[in-house]
């Protein structure tokens, strides 16, 4: 028996052993000391649902979309699917007033499934084909954002009526973060550099496509930006490039879309965007450029994923083994691993980690979390700090698993994906079910 035991009330008295910039706003502990989101402790939920399991706070999404638009009144926000796409959270941000961004027609199609108005989607993509340009166009799409000249002859083709275009542009920007989501440079597959004239080029071939409307210029610097002076310099060079449209072609660009890409914290101290401070900055940045190019103010659209849910989200695992290497680190084994979060094997991504079950009174040791999967590299978090009294069957929550968790898992070694719930008010409710070993059987249809 401990003095928690004795003296319940102490438990308030307690420094918080959370990280409150890491974890959803409704994160709190119950008088049993176990970590509850939404009012529904992590380890009901873990004994209802099985483990792995993806906990969404739906209040925490609909937070952050709220501090966007508190943020950017004039802005249009428009979510980027790709970082997490179900029916439930396009009808969360388009409630909140947030527009939405597709790359693909699986994720018009669950747009269009969760009632989104097509005139709020935006779809993009570097190679997008003939079927999903065509599928797009009938659903009324708003904008499409062109991203090579073969595709604008392609959209020009299959476009049956006048459609709204904008143009990719890569300003020649490096945010000097992993190579794999730098996308702001000239040497990568996304957009037209400015550096040569293609974009003028893929300005003047849209242009020339009766069917095609040009409406405005489109970037995406990278992610998990954490400097936002990037945005300053790539404003002021997209605005110039809106200039020497007006001057060769006569139109007047109206629609600046600067993506997203804002930094997130996943470990205590991470850097993180204000989007405040990012509202102040692109004000400044605009009326610097538009007023240097005697240039008419653009609407400007940003493009935010990670920053709206990545901390809405926290994924449960049970601990399945513990073994300490002579010499080298102590390895917790959990049910879960690289095909629910690629991201550590992918890009080298840091996560924290926590006891969800209990309130360990103990002393603590760094240890590893590790997954289930044939891979050395299949780990989650490194070196986190838990509690030596650790035990297999205690329930691990890693917190800022909101966003590309679900997107990017896999059936790897033929586990299925994990179920996403979401809780709010006390109340948990399925969104998306486990993935089962028949829903992989299933796809089978011979020898």
């Amino acid at each position: 028996m401990t003095l928690l035991d004795i003296f319940p009330s102490l438990r308030t008295t307690m420094t918080p052993r959370l990280d409150p910039a890491l974890w959803p706003v409704t994160t709190s502990h119950d008088d049993r000391g176990r970590i509850s989101i939404g009012g529904v402790a992590l380890d009901d939920i873990a004994d209802q649902y099985g483990t792995p399991t993806y906990v969404l706070d739906e209040a925490d999404v609909r937070h952050r979309c709220r501090t966007y638009r508190a943020a950017f009144p004039e802005a249009e926000i428009a979510y980027a699917g790709k970082a997490l796409l179900i029916r439930a959270v396009a009808d969360w941000i388009t409630r909140e007033g947030l527009s939405l961004d597709v790359c693909s027609a699986g994720e018009l199609a669950i747009a269009l499934s969760a009632g989104v108005d097509p005139r709020r989607i935006i779809l993009h993509g570097n190679a997008k084909s003939a079927t999903e340009l065509r599928t797009a166009v009938d659903a009324g799409v708003g904008r499409i954002v062109v991203d090579s000249l073969t595709e604008i002859r392609l959209l020009a083709s299959v476009a049956p009526r006048r459609q709204k275009v904008m143009i990719r542009v890569t300003p020649g920007i490096d945010i000097h973060g992993h190579h794999a989501v730098t996308t702001g440079v000239d040497d990568q597959k996304f957009g037209f550099p400015l550096s040569h004239n293609q974009t003028g080029e893929a300005a003047r071939l849209v242009l020339e496509q009766p069917n095609l409307q040009l409406v405005g210029l489109h970037c995406h610097l990278g992610s998990q930006i954490a400097d936002v002076e990037c945005f300053r310099s790539a404003i002021a060079r997209l605005v110039g490039q809106m200039a020497y449209i007006r001057s060769d072609h006569g139109v007047i660009l109206t629609t600046l879309d600067i993506g997203g890409g804002h930094a997130v914290p996943y470990r205590p101290g991470d850097p993180q965007t204000d989007p405040a401070e990012l509202a102040a900055l692109v004000d400044d940045a605009l009326d610097e450029a538009c007023a240097r190019n005697r240039f008419p103010r653009p609407q400007i659209v940003l493009e935010p994923g990670r920053a709206v849910v990545a901390r809405a989200g926290v994924t449960l695992y049970r601990v399945v083994s513990i073994k300490t290497i002579p010499g080298g680190r102590t390895f917790v084994s959990v049910d879960g691993g690289m095909s629910d979060n690629p991201r550590v094997a992918l890009y080298g991504a840091r996560y924290d980690a926590a006891v969800a079950n209990r309130h360990p009174t103990g002393r603590h040791t760094p240890m590893t979390v590790v997954g289930r999967f044939c891979e050395a590299g299949d780990i989650l978090a490194v070196d986190v700090s838990l509690p030596v009294d650790l035990h297999p069957g205690d329930v691990i929550a890693v917190p800022c698993t909101g966003a590309y968790h679900h997107s990017l898992a896999s059936s790897y070694n033929g586990v299925g994906r994990p179920p996403i719930v979401a809780v709010r008010n006390g109340n948990v409710r399925e969104l998306v079910r486990r993935e089962s070993v028949a829903d992989l059987m299933g796809r089978e249809i011979g020898i």
